[in-house]
C-alpha cells in the first residue's frame, strides 16, 4: 500500500464569501504541494457534517475514521461543544481518505493526516466567524518513521501526559512513539509473569507504575490517532531496577576475588538468563501488537564483566580473547534471535552494530551519537540494513526555543552514498530523555521544537530548507497548539489569538 495520497475536501452548497489567501499558509508539516485560491467559503458548526466520499473505500463503523470525524469536529469548531448535524443544508465534507487501521508494517498508511492539514486550513475572522479558503493538497510523508521517544523510568509521567503528548504527536504528523518505559532508574511497566520487577524496581510499587489496563489505554489512544506504539527494554546494560526484582539477573561485580556487593549489566553467560528474558519478550510481544520491538544494547559498561572470574572463564572458553564487545554481540545475537521466534522485527541502538555486525536476522539501527552521526547513517546503510536517525534530535537538554532551527536544518540524507543506500534510511525521531524531565516540562521543550523535526520528516526538503519562511507558519501552530491545550513555548516576542487557558 502507498503512503501518497490526494487530500480533496469537496464543499458543497457553501457561501462564497469576498477574501484574500491568508498571509500565512499554516499548514504544518507542510504538504508536498498546496494551492491556496482566493475564495473563501463560510462554516457553520450547525450546519456542518463530515461524510465518506462516494468513492471512499470506507464507511462508517471505521473506528479510527468515525472518531477521528468527531475528534476534528471539536477542534475545528471549539466552542460547538458537540458535532454537527448538518441539518440546516449546507456544510458537507466529503472527505477522500480510506481507514488508517492498526498495521503489524513498517508502512502504516497516514490519510488520517488529511484531516489534521483540514482542521489548520479552517480560520475566524474578527467576529468569530469561521471560514475555509478553497484549497488543493496533494500529500505524503517524506519518511515512514517520524518517531518521538519519551522516558519515563528516569522520571514516572503520569498517563494523562502521555496522552496529551500522543495528541500533539498527532497534531504534528509524527506516528511512532517510542516508549522507553524502563531503565536503570526504575522499572514501572507491570508484568503478569514477573510482577516483582516494577514491585521492587518501580519507584513506588502503586503510584508510579504502568498496568497493563494503563498500557492497553496508551497503545489504543495512539492508534486512533494513527500512531503505531515502539516498545523499548533496554538490555544488557540499563537494567539496575530489573535486579531488585528478578534475582540472578545482573553480574555480580568483584574487588580482586572478593564480590564487591554491587551489579552490573544482565549476566550474558547464564542460561536461566535467557529464559527470563524468552518470558519476558513474550509477555511484552503479546502486550504491544507492533511488529517491531526495540532491544536497545547502548552504553554497557564493561568494568563489571572484566572483574566477574566465571565471566572471565566463558571469555577463554568461547575465544573472545579480551574483546568484551564480543560478550555483548554474543548476547544481543541471543536476544535478537528471540525477538525473531517471537515473529518480531527488531531495533537496537548503534552501539550493536558498531560492536560487532550480527548475522541474520537482520535489524533496524537507530543512530544516536552526535560525533559525525551521517558518517555512521554511510557505514550502517552501506552494509545493507535500515536506520532511524536519532543524534540531531535529542531535545531533553534545556535551550531556549529558538534553537528549533539547529533541528530544522538537519539533512538526513545528506551523506554519500547510493540511492539505495538513501532508502534504507526509513526516518528519525525525537528523544525526550528524562534526567531532567517530568510532567511539569515536558510538554514546554518538546513543543514547539519537536515540531521542527516533525516538519523535516514529513515535508519536502527543498521547498522546505527556509528558517526565515518556516517561522511564521510554526508560530501559527504553536498558537494553533496551545488552543487545544498543548503548553507549547513561545518562539520570540509576540501573542496569539487564543492564549494558553489551562493554567
Amino acid at each position: 500500500m502507498s503512503s501518497r495520497c490526494n487530500l480533496r475536501f469537496l464543499i458543497p452548497g457553501l457561501a462564497l464569501l469576498l477574501g484574500g489567501v491568508p498571509s500565512v499558509l499554516a499548514v504544518w508539516p507542510q504538504p508536498q504541494q498546496i494551492r491556496n485560491s482566493a475564495e473563501r467559503y463560510s462554516l457553520s458548526a450547525r450546519a456542518f457534517l463530515f461524510k465518506h466520499a462516494d468513492v471512499s473505500a470506507v464507511r462508517s463503523g471505521c473506528d479510527v475514521l468515525d472518531q477521528a470525524f468527531t475528534r476534528y469536529f471539536t477542534l475545528i469548531f471549539p466552542e460547538s461543544g458537540g458535532g454537527g448535524t448538518g441539518d440546516t443544508g449546507a456544510a458537507l465534507i466529503n472527505t477522500l481518505l480510506h481507514c488508517c487501521v492498526y498495521m503489524h508494517s513498517w508502512n502504516l498508511i497516514l490519510n488520517i493526516s488529511g484531516l489534521e492539514s483540514l482542521s489548520q486550513l479552517v480560520e475566524q475572522d474578527d467576529y468569530g466567524a469561521y471560514y475555509i479558503n478553497k484549497t488543493e493538497i496533494e500529500d505524503f510523508p517524506r519518511f515512514q518513521f517520524r518517531g518521538l521517544l519519551l522516558d519515563t523510568s528516569r522520571h514516572y509521567l503520569p498517563l494523562q501526559a502521555i496522552l496529551k503528548t500522543l495528541d500533539a504527536m498527532a497534531y504534528s504528523k509524527l506516528n511512532v512513539f517510542h516508549w522507553h518505559i524502563v531503565d536503570d532508574p526504575s522499572f514501572p511497566y507491570q508484568s503478569r509473569k514477573y510482577p516483582d520487577l516494577s514491585k521492587k524496581g518501580a519507584y513506588h510499587p502503586f503510584t508510579h507504575i504502568y498496568t497493563q489496563t494503563d498500557v492497553r489505554r496508551v497503545i489504543e489512544h495512539a492508534r486512533l490517532r494513527g500512531i503505531r506504539v515502539l516498545a523499548e527494554f533496554d538490555s544488557p546494560g540499563h537494567t539496575q531496577s530489573w535486579g531488585n526484582g528478578q534475582p540472578s539477573l545482573l553480574t555480580p561485580c568483584y574487588r580482586g576475588d572478593v564480590p564487591s556487593g554491587t551489579y552490573g549489566p544482565v549476566n550474558p553467560i547464564l542460561d536461566s538468563t535467557y529464559v527470563f528474558m524468552a518470558n519476558l519478550l513474550k509477555e511484552v510481544t503479546s502486550v504491544f501488537p507492533d511488529s517491531y520491538i526495540h532491544l536497545g544494547g547502548d552504553e554497557v559498561d564493561f568494568s563489571c564483566w572484566k572483574s566477574n572470574p566465571d565471566i572471565k572463564a566463558f571469555m577463554k572458553k568461547m575465544g573472545f580473547g579480551s574483546d568484551f564487545t564480543k560478550l555483548e554481540s554474543f548476547y544481543m545475537q541471543n536476544i535478537v534471535n528471540i525477538s525473531t521466534m517471537l515473529n518480531r522485527s527488531s531495533v537496537v541502538w548503534q552501539d550493536v552494530f558498531d560492536y560487532h555486525e550480527i548475522n541474520r536476522p537482520r535489524y533496524v539501527v537507530e543512530v544516536w551519537k552526535w560525533g559525525c552521526y551521517l558518517c555512521e547513517v554511510r557505514r550502517v546503510t552501506k552494509a545493507g540494513l535500515k536506520v532511524i536517525l536519532a543524534s540531531p534530535w535529542y531535545l531533553d537538554l534545556p535551550g531556549p526555543t529558538h534553537d528549533w532551527a539547529r533541528y530544522y536544518n538537519v539533512r538526513p540524507l545528506a551523506f554519500k552514498g547510493t540511492e539505495e543506500q538513501k532508502k534504507l534510511v526509513i526516518g528519525g525521531e525525537v528523544c525526550m530523555w528524562g534526567e531532567y524531565v517530568d510532567a511539569t516540562n515536558l510538554s514546554p521543550r518538546l513543543w514547539p521544537r519537536a515540531c521542527a523535526a516533525a516538519e523535516r520528516l514529513w515535508s519536502d526538503e527543498v521547498q522546505t530548507s527556509s528558517v526565515d519562511q518556516a517561522f511564521p507558519r510554526l508560530t501559527d501552530f504553536r498558537c494553533r497548539l496551545l488552543r487545544r491545550g498543548i503548553q507549547a513555548e513561545p518562539l520570540y516576542v509576540g501573542h496569539c489569538k487564543n492564549e494558553y487557558q489551562g493554567i
